[in-house]
Protein backbone atom coordinates (compact mmCIF):
# COMPACT_ATOMS: atom_id res chain seq x y z
CA UNK A 1 0.00 0.00 0.00
CA UNK A 2 2.59 2.81 0.92
CA UNK A 3 4.03 1.75 -2.41
CA UNK A 4 1.21 2.25 -4.38
CA UNK A 5 0.80 5.94 -2.59
CA UNK A 6 3.82 6.88 -3.59
CA UNK A 7 3.77 5.81 -7.36
CA UNK A 8 0.24 7.80 -7.46
CA UNK A 9 1.96 10.72 -5.31
CA UNK A 10 5.12 10.93 -7.95
CA UNK A 11 3.08 10.41 -11.35
CA UNK A 12 3.66 13.34 -13.33
CA UNK A 13 1.21 15.31 -15.45
CA UNK A 14 0.28 14.24 -18.87
CA UNK A 15 2.11 15.56 -21.59
CA UNK A 16 1.67 18.36 -24.16
CA UNK A 17 -1.95 19.34 -22.78
CA UNK A 18 -4.19 21.34 -25.57
CA UNK A 19 -3.72 24.82 -25.36
CA UNK A 20 -6.75 27.30 -24.59
CA UNK A 21 -8.80 27.27 -27.87
CA UNK A 22 -11.66 29.51 -28.91
CA UNK A 23 -14.18 26.91 -28.03
CA UNK A 24 -12.91 27.76 -24.01
CA UNK A 25 -13.86 31.12 -25.11
CA UNK A 26 -17.24 30.36 -26.38
CA UNK A 27 -18.13 28.52 -23.38
CA UNK A 28 -17.66 31.32 -21.02
CA UNK A 29 -19.27 33.49 -23.20
CA UNK A 30 -22.14 31.10 -23.29
CA UNK A 31 -22.39 30.47 -19.28
CA UNK A 32 -21.93 33.80 -18.31
CA UNK A 33 -25.39 34.68 -19.83
CA UNK A 34 -27.18 31.81 -18.36
CA UNK A 35 -26.22 32.28 -15.08
CA UNK A 36 -27.20 36.17 -15.14
CA UNK A 37 -30.56 34.71 -17.19
CA UNK A 38 -30.72 32.24 -14.22
CA UNK A 39 -30.18 34.89 -11.23
CA UNK A 40 -33.21 36.94 -13.05
CA UNK A 41 -35.63 34.19 -13.71
CA UNK A 42 -35.62 31.51 -11.13
CA UNK A 43 -37.59 32.97 -8.30
CA UNK A 44 -36.56 30.39 -5.74
CA UNK A 45 -32.71 31.41 -6.04
CA UNK A 46 -31.75 33.35 -1.97
CA UNK A 47 -29.15 35.66 -2.17
CA UNK A 48 -29.81 36.29 -6.03
CA UNK A 49 -27.03 38.53 -6.34
CA UNK A 50 -24.67 36.93 -4.35
CA UNK A 51 -25.33 33.66 -6.04
CA UNK A 52 -24.81 35.11 -9.68
CA UNK A 53 -21.82 36.98 -8.46
CA UNK A 54 -20.02 33.91 -7.10
CA UNK A 55 -21.28 32.08 -10.49
CA UNK A 56 -19.63 34.39 -12.79
CA UNK A 57 -16.59 34.99 -10.99
CA UNK A 58 -16.04 31.74 -11.05
CA UNK A 59 -16.15 31.33 -15.22
CA UNK A 60 -12.61 32.05 -16.37
CA UNK A 61 -11.45 29.46 -13.89
CA UNK A 62 -12.51 27.24 -17.24
CA UNK A 63 -9.61 29.05 -19.15
CA UNK A 64 -7.24 27.29 -17.11
CA UNK A 65 -8.22 24.04 -16.15
CA UNK A 66 -5.96 21.91 -18.11
CA UNK A 67 -2.75 24.44 -17.30
CA UNK A 68 -3.74 24.59 -13.85
CA UNK A 69 -5.93 22.39 -12.56
CA UNK A 70 -4.77 22.82 -9.20
CA UNK A 71 -5.26 26.17 -8.57
CA UNK A 72 -8.81 26.58 -10.25
CA UNK A 73 -10.33 23.55 -8.60
CA UNK A 74 -8.94 25.14 -5.13
CA UNK A 75 -10.04 28.91 -6.43
CA UNK A 76 -14.09 27.09 -6.84
CA UNK A 77 -14.50 24.99 -4.06
CA UNK A 78 -12.78 27.89 -1.84
CA UNK A 79 -14.84 30.16 -3.24
CA UNK A 80 -18.27 28.05 -2.97
CA UNK A 81 -17.13 26.66 0.70
CA UNK A 82 -16.73 30.47 1.78
CA UNK A 83 -19.73 32.35 0.40
CA UNK A 84 -22.04 31.03 2.59
CA UNK A 85 -20.08 33.28 5.64
CA UNK A 86 -21.86 36.27 3.19
CA UNK A 87 -25.57 34.88 3.13
CA UNK A 88 -25.61 33.48 6.47
CA UNK A 89 -25.03 30.17 5.88
CA UNK A 90 -27.22 29.74 3.29
CA UNK A 91 -26.03 28.18 0.39
CA UNK A 92 -25.09 30.61 -2.44
CA UNK A 93 -25.21 27.75 -5.91
CA UNK A 94 -27.29 28.14 -8.52
CA UNK A 95 -27.43 25.09 -11.63
CA UNK A 96 -25.13 26.98 -13.45
CA UNK A 97 -22.39 26.07 -11.36
CA UNK A 98 -22.72 22.55 -12.73
CA UNK A 99 -19.95 23.14 -14.73
CA UNK A 100 -17.25 23.16 -11.78
CA UNK A 101 -17.34 19.33 -13.14
CA UNK A 102 -15.37 20.47 -15.83
CA UNK A 103 -12.53 21.50 -13.24
CA UNK A 104 -13.02 17.95 -11.72
CA UNK A 105 -12.64 16.55 -14.74
CA UNK A 106 -9.52 18.09 -15.70
CA UNK A 107 -7.64 17.61 -12.78
CA UNK A 108 -7.93 13.90 -12.70
CA UNK A 109 -7.16 14.31 -16.58
CA UNK A 110 -4.34 16.36 -16.68
CA UNK A 111 -3.10 16.84 -13.33
CA UNK A 112 0.33 15.10 -11.79
CA UNK A 113 -0.54 12.46 -8.70
CA UNK A 114 0.36 15.53 -6.17
CA UNK A 115 -2.06 17.96 -7.74
CA UNK A 116 -4.95 15.00 -8.14
CA UNK A 117 -4.17 13.64 -4.26
CA UNK A 118 -4.64 17.02 -3.01
CA UNK A 119 -7.50 18.51 -5.09
CA UNK A 120 -9.42 15.42 -3.97
CA UNK A 121 -8.61 16.18 -0.32
CA UNK A 122 -9.79 19.63 -1.03
CA UNK A 123 -13.17 18.73 -2.68
CA UNK A 124 -13.69 16.19 0.37
CA UNK A 125 -13.54 18.48 3.06
CA UNK A 126 -15.81 21.15 1.09
CA UNK A 127 -18.34 18.86 0.85
CA UNK A 128 -17.52 17.28 4.59
CA UNK A 129 -17.66 21.00 5.63
CA UNK A 130 -21.06 21.31 3.81
CA UNK A 131 -22.89 18.54 5.32
CA UNK A 132 -21.13 19.82 8.73
CA UNK A 133 -22.98 23.29 8.46
CA UNK A 134 -25.75 21.74 7.53
CA UNK A 135 -25.87 23.14 3.95
CA UNK A 136 -26.17 19.48 2.82
CA UNK A 137 -28.25 16.65 3.80
CA UNK A 138 -26.75 12.85 4.53
CA UNK A 139 -28.90 11.78 1.09
CA UNK A 140 -27.50 14.96 -0.98
CA UNK A 141 -24.06 14.52 0.27
CA UNK A 142 -24.17 10.56 -1.53
CA UNK A 143 -25.52 12.73 -4.55
CA UNK A 144 -23.13 15.00 -5.29
CA UNK A 145 -20.11 12.80 -4.16
CA UNK A 146 -21.63 10.42 -6.72
CA UNK A 147 -21.89 13.35 -9.55
CA UNK A 148 -18.25 14.61 -8.25
CA UNK A 149 -16.73 10.63 -8.64
CA UNK A 150 -18.52 9.79 -12.27
CA UNK A 151 -16.41 13.41 -13.27
CA UNK A 152 -13.68 11.67 -11.61
CA UNK A 153 -14.05 8.01 -13.61
CA UNK A 154 -14.05 9.82 -16.90
CA UNK A 155 -11.07 12.23 -16.50
CA UNK A 156 -9.33 9.04 -15.30
CA UNK A 157 -10.35 6.86 -17.99
CA UNK A 158 -9.27 9.22 -20.94
CA UNK A 159 -5.97 9.68 -18.84
CA UNK A 160 -5.73 5.78 -19.18
CA UNK A 161 -6.40 5.56 -22.68
CA UNK A 162 -3.96 8.15 -24.30
CA UNK A 163 -1.35 6.91 -21.88
CA UNK A 164 -2.35 3.11 -23.70
CA UNK A 165 -2.15 4.73 -26.77
CA UNK A 166 1.31 6.40 -26.39
CA UNK A 167 2.72 2.77 -24.60
CA UNK A 168 1.46 1.17 -27.76
CA UNK A 169 3.24 3.84 -29.92
CA UNK A 170 6.27 3.76 -28.02
CA UNK A 171 6.09 0.04 -28.15
CA UNK A 172 5.97 0.04 -32.10
CA UNK A 173 8.82 2.44 -32.56
CA UNK A 174 10.87 0.35 -30.33
CA UNK A 175 10.28 -2.82 -32.54
CA UNK A 176 10.84 -0.71 -35.35
CA UNK A 177 14.33 0.84 -33.68
CA UNK A 178 15.15 -2.86 -33.45
CA UNK A 179 14.83 -4.47 -37.46
CA UNK A 180 16.18 -0.99 -38.64
CA UNK A 181 19.27 -1.59 -36.58
CA UNK A 182 19.27 -5.36 -38.01
CA UNK A 183 19.10 -4.08 -41.42
CA UNK A 184 21.33 -1.40 -41.70
CA UNK A 185 23.45 -3.96 -39.86
CA UNK A 186 22.93 -6.51 -42.48
CA UNK A 187 23.89 -3.46 -45.20
CA UNK A 188 27.09 -2.69 -43.66
CA UNK A 189 27.95 -6.28 -43.04
CA UNK A 190 27.79 -6.34 -46.50
CA UNK A 191 30.27 -3.65 -47.38
CA UNK A 192 32.92 -4.62 -44.98
CA UNK A 193 32.71 -8.88 -46.74
CA UNK A 194 33.22 -7.09 -49.84
CA UNK A 195 36.37 -5.38 -48.53
CA UNK A 196 37.41 -8.83 -47.18
CA UNK A 197 36.96 -10.56 -50.12
CA UNK A 198 38.27 -8.08 -52.27
CA UNK A 199 41.61 -7.05 -50.02
CA UNK A 200 42.20 -11.27 -49.85
CA UNK A 201 42.12 -11.32 -53.76
CA UNK A 202 44.78 -8.33 -53.92
CA UNK A 203 47.07 -10.33 -51.63
CA UNK A 204 46.81 -13.22 -53.61
CA UNK A 205 47.59 -11.30 -57.00
CA UNK A 206 50.06 -9.53 -55.90
CA UNK A 207 52.60 -10.70 -56.41
CA UNK A 208 51.86 -11.93 -60.10
CA UNK A 209 49.69 -8.89 -60.81
CA UNK A 210 50.74 -5.81 -59.20
CA UNK A 211 48.22 -3.59 -60.14
CA UNK A 212 45.59 -5.82 -59.07
CA UNK A 213 46.65 -4.83 -55.66
CA UNK A 214 46.05 -1.07 -56.80
CA UNK A 215 42.25 -2.18 -57.74
CA UNK A 216 41.59 -3.92 -54.94
CA UNK A 217 42.13 -0.49 -52.67
CA UNK A 218 40.39 1.63 -54.95
CA UNK A 219 37.33 -1.40 -54.39
CA UNK A 220 37.96 -1.18 -50.81
CA UNK A 221 37.77 2.19 -50.60
CA UNK A 222 34.51 2.86 -52.47
CA UNK A 223 33.23 0.14 -50.27
CA UNK A 224 34.53 1.54 -46.77
CA UNK A 225 33.07 4.71 -47.75
CA UNK A 226 29.79 3.19 -48.19
CA UNK A 227 29.57 1.64 -45.21
CA UNK A 228 31.10 4.40 -43.11
CA UNK A 229 27.87 6.17 -44.77
CA UNK A 230 25.70 3.72 -43.69
CA UNK A 231 26.90 3.20 -40.03
CA UNK A 232 26.28 6.89 -40.04
CA UNK A 233 22.66 6.58 -40.76
CA UNK A 234 22.44 3.97 -38.27
CA UNK A 235 23.37 6.09 -35.71
CA UNK A 236 21.71 9.07 -36.39
CA UNK A 237 18.46 6.70 -36.36
CA UNK A 238 18.79 4.86 -33.60
CA UNK A 239 19.74 8.13 -31.89
CA UNK A 240 15.84 9.94 -32.78
CA UNK A 241 13.30 9.67 -29.95
CA UNK A 242 11.22 8.39 -32.66
CA UNK A 243 12.15 5.70 -34.91
CA UNK A 244 10.68 5.10 -38.39
CA UNK A 245 8.81 2.38 -39.49
CA UNK A 246 11.47 1.67 -42.41
CA UNK A 247 12.75 -1.44 -43.60
CA UNK A 248 15.55 -1.23 -45.88
CA UNK A 249 15.80 -3.90 -48.69
CA UNK A 250 13.46 -3.22 -51.38
CA UNK A 251 13.69 -0.91 -54.13
CA UNK A 252 12.24 1.39 -56.27
CA UNK A 253 11.90 -0.90 -59.36
CA UNK A 254 9.70 -3.34 -57.29
CA UNK A 255 7.02 -0.96 -57.24
CA UNK A 256 6.33 -2.23 -60.71
CA UNK A 257 4.98 -5.28 -58.22
CA UNK A 258 1.95 -3.56 -56.96
CA UNK A 259 0.52 -3.07 -60.88
CA UNK A 260 -3.11 -5.03 -60.78
CA UNK A 261 -5.90 -4.70 -63.25
CA UNK A 262 -8.19 -4.48 -60.25
CA UNK A 263 -9.61 -7.89 -60.79
CA UNK A 264 -10.66 -7.31 -57.28
CA UNK A 265 -10.33 -4.10 -56.46
CA UNK A 266 -9.28 -0.52 -57.89
CA UNK A 267 -6.74 -1.04 -60.89
CA UNK A 268 -3.22 -0.06 -59.05
CA UNK A 269 -0.97 1.62 -61.94
CA UNK A 270 2.48 2.37 -61.47
CA UNK A 271 4.88 5.00 -63.59
CA UNK A 272 7.84 5.77 -62.47
CA UNK A 273 10.43 8.27 -64.77
CA UNK A 274 13.40 10.11 -64.23
CA UNK A 275 17.29 9.06 -62.82
CA UNK A 276 17.13 7.18 -60.40
CA UNK A 277 20.54 5.55 -60.01
CA UNK A 278 22.88 6.08 -57.48
CA UNK A 279 20.13 6.21 -55.34
CA UNK A 280 21.16 5.57 -51.07
CA UNK A 281 19.18 2.12 -50.13
CA UNK A 282 17.42 3.69 -47.25
CA UNK A 283 15.66 6.23 -50.08
CA UNK A 284 14.64 3.53 -52.29
CA UNK A 285 13.01 1.57 -49.37
CA UNK A 286 11.43 4.16 -48.08
CA UNK A 287 9.65 5.12 -51.64
CA UNK A 288 8.73 1.69 -51.89
CA UNK A 289 7.04 1.45 -47.88
CA UNK A 290 5.74 4.93 -48.79
CA UNK A 291 3.59 3.64 -51.84
CA UNK A 292 3.49 0.08 -50.88
CA UNK A 293 1.17 1.92 -47.53
CA UNK A 294 -0.56 4.37 -49.23
CA UNK A 295 -1.78 1.46 -52.12
CA UNK A 296 -3.02 -0.61 -49.21
CA UNK A 297 -4.82 2.47 -47.38
CA UNK A 298 -6.47 3.05 -50.33
CA UNK A 299 -7.59 -0.39 -51.12
CA UNK A 300 -9.01 -1.08 -47.91
CA UNK A 301 -10.57 2.50 -47.37
CA UNK A 302 -11.38 4.18 -50.74
CA UNK A 303 -14.60 3.68 -51.07
CA UNK A 304 -16.18 3.30 -55.16
CA UNK A 305 -12.30 3.86 -56.31
CA UNK A 306 -11.72 2.36 -59.76
CA UNK A 307 -8.35 3.25 -60.33
CA UNK A 308 -4.55 3.79 -57.77
CA UNK A 309 -2.35 5.91 -59.60
CA UNK A 310 1.69 5.92 -58.38
CA UNK A 311 3.51 8.32 -59.64
CA UNK A 312 7.70 8.17 -59.13
CA UNK A 313 9.73 10.89 -60.44
CA UNK A 314 13.38 11.93 -59.86
CA UNK A 315 15.50 15.21 -60.46
CA UNK A 316 18.84 16.51 -59.87
CA UNK A 317 17.99 16.52 -55.97
CA UNK A 318 14.89 14.81 -54.65
CA UNK A 319 12.95 11.92 -55.24
CA UNK A 320 9.03 12.47 -55.56
CA UNK A 321 5.92 10.23 -54.62
CA UNK A 322 2.79 10.79 -55.41
CA UNK A 323 -0.21 8.09 -54.55
CA UNK A 324 -4.11 9.20 -55.37
CA UNK A 325 -7.30 7.18 -56.08
CA UNK A 326 -10.63 8.20 -57.35
CA UNK A 327 -12.87 7.02 -54.46
CA UNK A 328 -15.46 9.18 -53.12
CA UNK A 329 -13.84 11.83 -50.82
CA UNK A 330 -16.12 10.93 -47.74
CA UNK A 331 -15.80 13.65 -44.38
CA UNK A 332 -14.86 10.53 -42.06
CA UNK A 333 -11.64 9.83 -43.34
CA UNK A 334 -9.38 13.08 -43.33
CA UNK A 335 -10.95 13.30 -39.70
CA UNK A 336 -10.34 10.17 -38.26
CA UNK A 337 -7.17 9.94 -36.23
CA UNK A 338 -4.21 9.15 -37.96
CA UNK A 339 -3.21 5.50 -37.89
CA UNK A 340 0.31 3.50 -37.10
CA UNK A 341 1.00 3.44 -40.82
CA UNK A 342 0.60 7.04 -41.56
CA UNK A 343 2.64 8.29 -38.31
CA UNK A 344 5.09 5.89 -39.30
CA UNK A 345 5.07 7.45 -42.95
CA UNK A 346 5.28 10.67 -41.77
CA UNK A 347 8.04 9.78 -39.02
CA UNK A 348 9.93 7.81 -42.37
CA UNK A 349 10.15 10.49 -44.84
CA UNK A 350 10.99 13.24 -41.99
CA UNK A 351 13.85 10.51 -40.87
CA UNK A 352 15.19 11.01 -44.17
CA UNK A 353 15.54 14.64 -45.04
CA UNK A 354 11.81 14.56 -46.92
CA UNK A 355 8.42 15.63 -46.49
CA UNK A 356 4.94 12.73 -46.32
CA UNK A 357 1.30 14.23 -46.76
CA UNK A 358 -1.78 13.09 -46.91
CA UNK A 359 -5.50 14.43 -47.17
CA UNK A 360 -8.43 14.71 -49.56
CA UNK A 361 -7.67 15.89 -53.42
CA UNK A 362 -9.11 18.59 -54.71
CA UNK A 363 -11.87 16.82 -56.81
CA UNK A 364 -12.28 13.61 -55.31
CA UNK A 365 -10.36 10.48 -53.71
CA UNK A 366 -7.53 10.58 -51.27
CA UNK A 367 -3.49 11.85 -52.33
CA UNK A 368 -0.23 11.05 -50.79
CA UNK A 369 2.53 13.29 -51.68
CA UNK A 370 6.49 12.52 -50.67
CA UNK A 371 9.52 13.99 -51.52
CA UNK A 372 12.68 12.80 -50.16
CA UNK A 373 16.20 13.95 -51.22
CA UNK A 374 18.75 12.25 -52.64
CA UNK A 375 21.52 11.82 -50.21
CA UNK A 376 18.68 10.24 -47.71
CA UNK A 377 20.60 12.57 -45.07
CA UNK A 378 18.20 13.22 -41.88
CA UNK A 379 17.96 16.77 -40.86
Amino acid sequence: MPSLLRSVWDEPSPPNPPPRVWRDWVLVGVLVPVAVLEGLLRPDLPWRAVSVIVTVGLVPTLLWRRTRPLPMVAIAFATTSLAPLLTGGDSAETYTMIYLLILVYSLFRWGSGREVTLGLTIMLVAVSLSLLFGRLTPGDMVGAIAVMFSAIALGGALRYRARARTRELDQIKLLEREQLARDLHDTVAHHVSAMAIRAQAGLATSESRPSAATDALRVIEVEAARALDEMRAMVRILRRDQPPDLAPGRRVTDLEQLASRGRSGPAVDVEISGDLDGLPPSVEAAIYRLAQESVTNAQRHARHATRIEVRVTADDTSVHLRVSDDGDSSPIRPAAPPGYGLIGMIERADLLGGTCEAGPSPDRGWTVTAVLPRSGAAT
